[in-house]
């Protein structure tokens, strides 16, 4: 019997809030299913983000999902949320950390062990250079590297040492085709530097398009020198109340990266109606993102 040893759970998370929209990924997910239907699948939209209990939802301005009211749609709140953010950029990081960990929590629902993302040598290159400038730099060894993530899970990326433009190629030579399987972008070619629509992410996928097309070997020593990288260890680490990842202390906040390491940025402890409130940690990213 050809029996595998692991069993794969296929987990879209939908961004679309419209309606319209999400009738046509259930469209596309809908072929997957017939194409490869051994395995599971499962679908959630962002908003079910909005549950999770591990994040610091205060510091977003937003409720904790206890409170929260039912009477609200997720996806309105969800709305309200990153209409509420400085910049396009910062909309896109909060997005992407909510999408991390809505699928950290469904992979440790359905006890998992790993969580295989589809990212190549093109895109894994994309997010070396992108959360570096977003100021999450010390975060690359979980992000661009296999191995157990501060979340208790596996992060592994099957796809690391292929090209965007190798997996295109092979998506259309296998019989039968999977193009019709991909969703297709648009050339970054356009894109305005100066433009406020425009992210950090989308200048990094520029960058890495035109490099890969004319000089590749630029894109996997991006990709090999960041795997090099390694994770930040030591005791004195609190996790950032949004997006999970270790904050070193005195390295938290705006402050913490300001040229002084002080423990000033530390989560401080305020005496309020002789009650001790203590206030989240967040990392310099994060914290950017929120506030601009």
């Amino acid at each position: 019997m050809n029996r595998a040893a692991y069993e794969l759970i296929v987990v879209h998370i939908d961004l679309n809030l419209d309606a319209v929209d999400r009738k046509d990924t259930s469209a596309l997910l809908e072929r997957y299913k017939v194409r490869f239907p051994r395995h599971t699948y499962s679908s959630f939209g962002l908003e079910e983000a909005l549950l999770l209990e591990s994040i610091e939802w205060k510091a977003l301005g937003m409720t904790e999902p206890t409170q929260n009211d039912p009477q609200k749609p997720g996806s309105e709140r969800l709305q309200q949320l990153v209409g509420s953010l400085p910049s396009a950029t910062s909309r896109t990081d909060v997005i992407t950390t909510l999408l991390t960990r809505l699928l950290v929590d469904v992979a440790k629902r359905n006890g998992c062990e790993s969580i295989l993302f589809a990212d190549s040598t093109t895109r894994l290159a994309e997010k070396t250079l992108t959360e570096t400038a977003k100021g999450r730099g010390f975060s690359l060894p979980w992000q661009v590297s296999d191995g157990i993530s501060l979340h208790g899970v596996g992060f592994n990326y099957p796809l690391r040492d292929l090209l965007k433009k190798e997996l295109m190629t092979f998506s259309s030579l296998t019989v039968p085709p999977l193009s019709d399987l991909i969703i297709s972008q648009g050339p970054s070619s356009q894109i305005s530097a100066s433009s406020k629509l425009t992210t950090i992410d989308d200048l990094m996928a520029q960058y890495f398009e035109s490099a890969e097309e004319n000089y590749p070997s630029i894109v996997a020593n991006v990709v090999r020198t960041s795997s090099k990288l390694q994770p930040l260890t030591g005791d004195e680490t609190t996790a950032c109340g949004l997006c999970g990842l270790p904050v070193a202390e005195g390295t938290d906040g705006i402050y913490g990266w300001g040229g002084d390491q002080n423990s000033v940025s530390r989560a401080r402890q305020n005496k309020s109606h002789g009650d001790l409130e203590t206030q989240n940690v967040l990392c310099y990213g994060c914290l950017r993102s929120i506030n601009g």
